[in-house]
C-alpha cells in the first residue's frame, strides 16, 4: 500500500541555485553547497507553466544511503541550469513539491515501507507519487537494462524511464524537457477530450429538449427553423411548439425569454412543456397565459425576467383561429391572390412576468380556405439591413417574405431563405435567437 503521508511541521526546502547536485545522506534533503536552507516551502500548487523565462526545477526522490547516485550538471534548452531538489522519502517529497517544480525523478528502488522490494512495491510507490503530484511530469529511474519495469512504469503513468547508470547530463536534461512537454501535451489533450465529451452531451441534451410537433390526423403542413444566438449552442431563449388536441383543434405557440443564455434556454423549455401540458388539459387564451405567468414567476431567477408569447388555436375546419399576443410580434399570413400581411395586433397584452393580474384578450381571425401562417420571434426582425443602424423591422420582413413567396418558395425552403437573407443583411450571425414556425393549409 502507498505510504501514508502525515502533515507535520515543515522541513526546510533545499534548492540548489547551481547546475550540479549530488545526493547526500547527511540530512533530510541534500544538494550542493550554496543551496537555500532554512526556507519554508511555498504551498503546493499547480505546476508553473514553462516559458522562455522559467528555469526548470527537478525534484529527485531516492534513499541511496551511500550517496552513490549522482545527478550530473544539466542545462535547459536556453542554456540555464536546471535547479534540483532532493528528498529521501515521500514525506519529504510532499513538502518539497511546491508550485515551481516541473518534473519529478523517482528512483523505483525506493522501497514500500515494511515490505520487500519487488516490481509490485516499486509500482505502488510510483502510483503514490502520481497521486501526490497529478499535474507534474514524472521520470522513473530503474536498474540498468530493466526495460520491463521501466515500460510498466510508463504504462502506470510515468512520462518516461531512465536507467540508473546512464545519467549523463545530455540524456537527463533532454528527458526532463521531454517529460515536461509530454505532460503538458497530455493535459491539453485530456482537456480537449473532456470539452468534446461535454459538448456532445450538451448537444444530445439540447436535441432532446427541442419540440416534436404532435399533428397526427391534421392536414396542416408544419415547418420550423431555429438558430440560437449563443455560439455552438443548439438551444436558446426562444421556444415553440405545435400540438393537435382530441377535438381536432391545432394549437401553435412561439415565445421568447429575454436574454439568450443557458438559464433563459432552460426557462424557455419549462414554459414550452407547461404550455403543452396546459393545452392538452383544455386551457386556452387568457386562462392559459395567466397560468403560464405563474409558472414563469415561480421559475425565473430574477423579477426582471419576462417572456413574450404568441398563441394560435386553429379550428378543426382550418378556416379561422383564435390569437393571443403577450408582448409578442403578430404572425404573418399569406393567402392566394392577396399580399402577405400581419394579423391584427391592436389587443396585444403585456409580456408574461411584467404585470401581476394581467389579462390577454383572445382575438378571432378569419384565415380562409388556403393560407400560410408564419410565427416568429423578434430575432428575425431586429437584425440590421446594412444601411447605417437601420433594422429590418416588421415592415421589412413582410416585404422580404412577399418577394420570396413571389419566387415560389414555401415550407422549409421559405424559412431557410428568410433566415439566410436576414443574416446576410445583418452582415453576419445575428446577436439574438431566431425561431420561425410555419403552418400551411391547402384545400
Amino acid at each position: 500500500m502507498p505510504v501514508p503521508v502525515p502533515r507535520q511541521r515543515a522541513i526546510p526546502a533545499v534548492e540548489s541555485g547551481q547546475a550540479q547536485a549530488v545526493f547526500s545522506p547527511g540530512g533530510p534533503s541534500g544538494d550542493t553547497a550554496g543551496g537555500l536552507a532554512g526556507t519554508a516551502p511555498a504551498p503546493r500548487a499547480a505546476t508553473t507553466p514553462v516559458d522562455s523565462t522559467t528555469n526548470l526545477t527537478l525534484l529527485v526522490i531516492e534513499d541511496d544511503p551511500a550517496g552513490a547516485l549522482g545527478v550530473p550538471e544539466m542545462l535547459d534548452a536556453a542554456g540555464r541550469p536546471i535547479r534540483i531538489r532532493t528528498a529521501r522519502n515521500l514525506t519529504e517529497a510532499e513538502r518539497l513539491l511546491t508550485h515551481d517544480v516541473h518534473c519529478i525523478l523517482l528512483d523505483l528502488a525506493l522501497p514500500a515501507p515494511g515490505r520487500a522490494t519487488d516490481v509490485a512495491d516499486e509500482l505502488a510507490t510510483l502510483k503514490h507519487v502520481l497521486e501526490l503530484a497529478p499535474r507534474h511530469a514524472v521520470l522513473a529511474l530503474t536498474a540498468s537494462g530493466d526495460t520491463e519495469t521501466g515500460a510498466e512504469a510508463v504504462r502506470v503513468g510515468a512520462q518516461d524511464y531512465l536507467f540508473r547508470d546512464e545519467l549523463d547530463s545530455r540524456l537527463l536534461s533532454r528527458a526532463i524537457r521531454y517529460a515536461v512537454e509530454r505532460k503538458r501535451s497530455d493535459k491539453a489533450e485530456r482537456r480537449l477530450t473532456e470539452s468534446r465529451l461535454r459538448a456532445q452531451e450538451n448537444a444530445r441534451l439540447e436535441r432532446g429538449l427541442l419540440p416534436t410537433p404532435l399533428l397526427e390526423g391534421s392536414s396542416l403542413r408544419f415547418a420550423a427553423r431555429y438558430r440560437p444566438g449563443r455560439s455552438r449552442a443548439l438551444l436558446g431563449g426562444d421556444f415553440y411548439d405545435t400540438v393537435r388536441t382530441a377535438d381536432g383543434t391545432v394549437h401553435a405557440m412561439i415565445g421568447d425569454v429575454c436574454g439568450h443564455g443557458p438559464d433563459e434556454a432552460a426557462l424557455g423549455v419549462e414554459l414550452r412543456i407547461a404550455w403543452r401540458a396546459l393545452t392538452f388539459a383544455g386551457l386556452c387564451g387568457d386562462e392559459l397565459l395567466s397560468t403560464l405567468q405563474q409558472v414563469l414567476e415561480h421559475e425565473r431567477e430574477s423579477d426582471e425576467i419576462f417572456a413574450t408569447l404568441c398563441t394560435v388555436d386553429i379550428a378543426p375546419d382550418g378556416r379561422r383561429a383564435g390569437l393571443c399576443l403577450a408582448g409578442h410580434p403578430s404572425p404573418l399570413i399569406a393567402r392566394p391572390g392577396r399580399p402577405a400581411e400581419l394579423l391584427p395586433y391592436e389587443n396585444n397584452g403585456p409580456a408574461l412576468g411584467l404585470l401581476p393580474n394581467a389579462r390577454w384578450p383572445r382575438m378571432q381571425v378569419e384565415l380562409g380556405a388556403a393560407w400560410s401562417l408564419m410565427l416568429y420571434t423578434d430575432g428575425l426582425i431586429e437584425g440590421h439591413t446594412g444601411v447605417g443602424n437601420e433594422r429590418l423591422g416588421q415592415d421589412g420582413m413582410v416585404d422580404m417574405v412577399r418577394r420570396q413567396l413571389a419566387q415560389g418558395l414555401e415550407g422549409e425552403e421559405l424559412l431557410r431563405a428568410a433566415v439566410s437573407e436576414v443574416r446576410e443583411l445583418n452582415g453576419g450571425e445575428l446577436a439574438d435567437d431566431v425561431a420561425v414556425l410555419l403552418l400551411d393549409r391547402k384545400p
